[in-house]
């Protein structure tokens, strides 16, 4: 009886022994796991932060200057020379700069600094005032080019940074987020929708890039919004969208120019009356296209070349997406009578 004691004790004793051993085992194993999870418990959080973003995007916003003539005054005839700042952005890696139209617009010279200390000379490939892009061309090697989605649609709420050289302070970054999309708010040539965004744009950073918190572009400094009586209004901005901005760089690059077709109408809102979609002729310009097919104001558009018209923002875009010299039948209502004319779309003129 005794030696089955002593046998069942030394049997508990081996098994504690060795369960001890598995226990510490494990603990060991653990013990790095162990630490880093204590680690990520006790870390302070990470602040939210844009710098990836802006280093990936901002080595290719240049600052531009150029030099102007302008008129004497009255005392002075003699013209006045007068630098012009503004930024641009650096599109591929042969040299093309996208910016705004109005930073290089009828100037003698151009000179472009890159982020890495080099400067040069540039030359303009064209430009377009209705979306107020300009091409410029560089030659430089190696190259920084800014991050490009040409899948990328923006949408509001998206948080986007402003890049560029305001007042010649140096690259400055801000921050906003996009107030709106896809409309003209206010802006005058119906051919260029922007978006509108609170990031601030001071003199000399139109033309800059507007990138999003990715650091891929999203549109191209224009412009701050301006009141009635010319003073500028805080908080809201433009920027022509990179979609439109790529269209428009390509055909100056491959044409020297952007040709838009030209129909010659004035539109207004749908009224009340007409549950049809389509477009509202305010007013016909004369000895247009439209004045040409018998087009009044008042007509009501619904179709153009046999596609529905849903807004006048579709319908401009087909006309100037039409190569000029094209017949196009266009459908619409007069009084309550639905007619339909051609029209042969000329060439805008700027």
């Amino acid at each position: 009886m005794q030696q089955r004691s002593s046998s069942n004790w030394l049997s508990y004793l081996l098994r504690s022994i060795a369960l001890g051993l598995v226990v510490a085992a494990v603990v060991i194993w653990a013990q790095p796991y162990i630490s880093d999870w204590q680690a990520e418990r006790t870390a302070p959080e990470q602040p939210m932060s844009f710098a990836k973003a802006v280093n990936r995007a901002a080595p290719a916003v240049v600052n531009i200057y150029s030099l102007a003539e302008v008129r004497g005054s009255y005392y002075n005839r003699r013209p006045n020379t007068v630098l012009r700042l503004g930024s641009g952005i650096i599109m591929d890696n042969v040299g093309h700069v996208l910016t705004a139209a109005h930073v290089v617009g009828n100037v003698s010279s151009i000179q472009v600094a890159l982020q890495d200390g080099r400067q040069t000379s540039a030359q303009v490939i064209g430009s377009d005032p209705i979306t107020d892009l300009a091409v410029l061309r560089i030659e430089l090697d190696n190259l920084p080019v800014i991050p490009q989605d040409q899948k990328l649609r923006s949408n509001v709420g998206d948080v986007v940074l402003a890049i560029g050289n305001p007042l010649n302070l140096g690259q400055t970054i801000t921050q906003g987020i996009i107030s709106a999309t896809g409309g003209r708010m206010g802006v005058i040539n119906s051919h260029a929708d922007l978006l509108q965004m609170d990031a601030v744009i001071n003199e000399g950073a139109s033309g800059g890039a507007l990138v999003n918190s990715e650091g891929y572009l999203v549109g191209i400094n224009n412009a701050q919004f301006r009141g009635p009586a010319g003073q500028g209004v805080e908080g809201i901005y433009f920027a022509v969208p990179y979609a439109l901005a790529h269209e428009v760089m390509t055909k100056l690059i491959e044409e020297g120019e952007v040709v838009r077709g030209y129909l010659g109408v004035n539109t207004g809102d749908r009224p009340q009356t007409q549950q049809q979609p389509g477009i509202l002729v305010t007013g016909v310009d004369p000895n247009s296209p439209a004045e040409r097919a018998g087009l009044r104001a008042e007509d009501y558009i619904i179709e153009i070349a046999g596609e529905p018209i849903a807004s006048s923002q579709e319908g401009l875009a087909l006309i100037s997406n039409t190569k000029p010299g094209t017949e196009l039948q266009v459908r619409f209502i007069r009084g309550n009578e639905e007619l339909t004319t051609t029209v042969t779309i000329s060439k805008l003129r700027y």
